[in-house]
């Protein structure tokens, strides 16, 4: 077989892999306290099935890459140009085999592959639950949340639906925040503080691994727990550390709970 075809053979095979499993490192099982989201100026509406339990609930779980894809591509590109030609491994970047320039994350990656109610009929109930909407868009609807979610970065995940929805609410209900939280004291209250430090060593110790947390502001501008950022597996079955490190948004190591 000529070089050429060989090369090609190879650019082919490695392009048909790529359209069926997408890249990245880890997952973000992200959760979100429902009292510092509405306790906002901007506010927040409840779901069509009434307030949910004051209770950490998902926001999502997004795949991530453990380095910015941009220094990625372009190693991988060299690579590429040394085994094929410069012609071929133009054409293998153009074809986004490589990854998607500039992002750090992949993200609609099937605009296909909508989301079906039957496809996670038996998990509505638990998601109403665990996975709620608090935005006043989409006229409180969970559905259009859940669907925004898996359109975003479901159709990343290398899991079907069911599955990609089923994980996530495995994972909360193996490692509920709420529950460790208040086992090292640090429960809702509209008048305490606690430290940074507290809550971050409370999830680490609890669960064996270290996570990222974020806060927001309330109306009065003081820091409050917002999320909570878990990091999983690529099978999105496991917790593990997380390797990439992140911007707090707290500015200082004394922050609220708010009640909800």
């Amino acid at each position: 077989m000529k070089p050429a075809t060989i090369a090609f053979v190879l650019l082919f095979s490695l392009l048909a892999v790529s359209s069926t499993a997408e890249k990245f490192d880890f997952f973000y099982l992200v959760q979100q306290w429902p009292g510092s989201f509405c306790d906002t100026r901007q506010g927040c509406c409840f779901p069509d099935t009434g307030k949910p339990a004051a209770d950490f609930g998902i926001h999502g779980m997004w795949p991530n890459y453990a380095n910015c894809r941009r220094g990625n591509h372009h190693q991988e590109e060299d690579l590429a140009g040394t085994m094929l030609g410069e012609d071929v491994a133009a054409v293998f970047s153009a074809a986004g085999a490589v990854g998607r320039r500039g992002k750090c994350w992949p993200e609609y990656c099937d605009g296909g592959n909508a989301l079906t109610p039957w496809a996670i009929r038996d998990l509505v109930k638990s998601l109403d639950q665990n996975w709620p909407t608090l935005s006043c868009k989409g006229g409180g609807r969970s559905f259009e949340f859940w669907s925004y979610e898996w359109k975003k970065h479901g159709t990343c995940s290398n899991l079907e639906q069911h599955d990609y929805f089923a994980r996530a609410l495995a994972l909360k209900a193996a490692h509920n925040l709420t529950a460790i939280l208040a086992g090292a004291g640090i429960v809702p209250s509209d008048t305490e503080t606690y430290s940074l430090s507290s809550v971050s060593d409370a999830i680490a110790q609890a669960t064996g691994h270290t996570a990222n947390v974020e806060c927001n502001r309330d109306a009065d501008g003081n820091a409050q727990l917002f999320q909570v950022y878990q990091c999983v597996d690529k099978e999105g079955k496991q917790l593990i550390d997380c390797p990439l490190s992140m911007a707090t948004k707290c500015g200082g190591d004394s922050i609220k709970l708010p009640v909800f």
